[in-house]
C-alpha cells in the first residue's frame, strides 16, 4: 500500500493548535523532514519491509572484520570478555551485542621515562619524575626507556587499567629502587649496564606480580647527569678518573714493552754464563785427565816423558808468532858473544830510567 505522506501531514497540522504568537513551534527531528524524506522514496513505490530488510543486511554485516598477521581480536560482548581469535576474516555480532578491539602483539612499544638534564635545566615539567636519590646521598637527573610488547592480550586489556600508564609508573618505581642502592660515581661511569640489567629484573618481578600480560625486552639509559649546581665538580673527577685509566694504560704498555726484553735479556746472560761455566769446567777437566795421563807415562819413562815435554815446550816457543829466532854455526858460536837488543825485545823497559842510570853511572856498559 503506497501512502499519501503529504495528505496525512497536512490533516495533522488542521487538527494541531497554532502555536501562540511570537514563538516557533518545537521541531522533533531538529530541522530533518522525516515527511519529506518517507515520501520521496515510498512514493517511488518502495515497499518499507524492503527498507528494514536492507537496514538489517547492513547492520549484520557489519560485525565482519579482518585482524591483520601479528594482530590477534579481542571480542567483548556488552563490555565482557567473549573470546580471541587469531590473524584473518572473523565475524562478531554488530555493534552494540559484541565489539572487537584489534591488539598488535609484535609491536614493539616504548616508555620514555625522566627528561634529559637539557630539559631539566629549562622547565619543572618531569623533575619530579628524572631526579632521583643514589645509595651515597647524592641527586642524579635521569631518563631512561623501556621497552615492551604484549604478550597476552586478554590480560593487557581487562587485569589493569591504564596499563601503559603502570607500566610506566612500575618502571620508575623499579630504577628508584636499583638507584637508591648505588654510587653515583658507578651511575655515572662504569656502572650504567650494570643499573640497566637489575632495573630490568626488578620491573619484571612487579609486572608479574600485577599479572599485566607484557613481556619487557630492555630498560636503557638515555642520559644520567648529576644535578646542574654540581655538574662542573662531577665533570672534573670524571675528567681525573680518564686521566688515572689512560696513565695507568700507559704504564701497563710500558712494562709490556720492557719486561719481554729483559726477561730475553736475562736469560741469555744466563745462558751465556751456563755455557762459559760449561767451557771453562770441560777444559780444567780435561788439563787435568791430561796431566794424570802425563804422570802415568812419566813414572813409566821419565827420560823420554823429560825429552818429549822438553821438545813440546821448545816447539811451543819457536812456533810463537812474535819469537825471533837466531841460527849460530859451531864455528861462530865460540867467536860470537850472545848479547840480545834488550831495548828491542823488552819495550816496557822505563826508557827514562835507564837514561838516568848512565848518567849515574858515568856511562858504564
Amino acid at each position: 500500500m503506497n501512502w499519501d505522506w503529504e495528505k496525512l501531514q497536512e490533516k495533522r497540522q488542521r487538527q494541531t493548535p497554532p502555536p501562540p504568537q511570537g514563538e516557533e513551534p518545537e521541531d522533533p527531528f531538529r530541522g530533518f523532514q522525516i515527511g519529506g524524506f518517507l515520501s520521496k522514496y515510498f512514493s517511488a513505490g518502495i515497499p518499507l519491509g524492503s527498507v528494514l530488510i536492507i537496514a538489517l543486511l547492513l547492520w549484520l554485516a557489519s560485525g565482519i572484520f579482518i585482524v591483520n598477521p601479528g594482530e590477534v581480536g579481542v571480542i567483548t560482548r556488552f563490555g565482557q570478555y567473549e573470546r580471541q581469535v587469531g590473524d584473518g576474516p572473523h565475524y562478531r555480532l554488530p555493534y552494540p551485542l559484541e565489539y572487537a578491539e584489534i591488539i598488535n602483539t609484535q609491536l614493539l612499544r616504548t616508555i620514555i621515562i625522566g627528561q634529559s638534564s637539557e630539559v631539566a635545566k629549562l622547565s619543572q615539567g618531569k623533575a619530579e619524575e628524572s631526579s632521583m636519590f643514589t645509595g651515597d646521598e647524592n641527586i642524579v637527573h635521569m631518563q631512561f626507556n623501556v621497552q615492551y610488547s604484549i604478550s597476552d592480550a586478554r590480560k593487557y586489556l581487562f587485569n589493569v587499567k591504564e596499563p601503559d600508564k603502570t607500566i610506566a609508573i612500575a618502571a620508575e618505581a623499579a630504577m628508584r629502587e636499583v638507584i637508591g642502592r648505588s654510587n653515583i660515581d658507578s651511575i655515572l661511569t662504569a656502572g650504567r649496564s650494570e643499573v640497566q640489567a637489575d632495573a630490568f629484573g626488578v620491573l619484571e618481578n612487579i609486572l608479574a606480580n600485577y599479572n599485566i600480560g607484557v613481556r619487557i625486552h630492555a630498560v636503557q639509559l638515555l642520559d644520567v647527569q648529576p644535578p646542574s649546581e654540581v655538574e662542573a665538580a662531577f665533570k672534573d673527577v670524571a675528567s681525573a678518573r680518564e686521566d688515572k685509566v689512560r696513565i695507568i694504560n700507559q704504564a701497563e704498555a710500558y712494562r709490556m714493552e720492557i719486561v719481554p726484553v729483559a726477561n730475553g735479556t736475562a736469560v741469555s746472560i744466563v745462558n751465556g754464563a751456563q755455557a762459559y761455566a760449561q767451557m771453562v769446567t770441560q777444559s780444567a777437566e780435561g788439563e787435568a785427565g791430561r796431566f794424570t795421563s802425563m804422570v802415568k807415562e812419566f813414572s813409566r819413562a821419565k827420560e823420554i816423558t823429560k825429552k818429549r815435554m822438553y821438545l813440546e815446550a821448545m816447539q811451543n816457543i819457536l812456533s810463537s808468532a812474535g819469537a825471533q829466532k837466531f841460527v849460530l854455526s859451531k864455528t861462530a858460536k865460540g867467536s860470537v858473544l850472545p848479547l840480545l837488543n834488550l831495548e828491542q825485545n823488552a819495550p816496557l823497559f822505563d826508557k827514562s830510567a835507564k837514561g838516568s842510570g848512565e848518567s849515574q853511572g858515568g856511562g858504564a856498559r
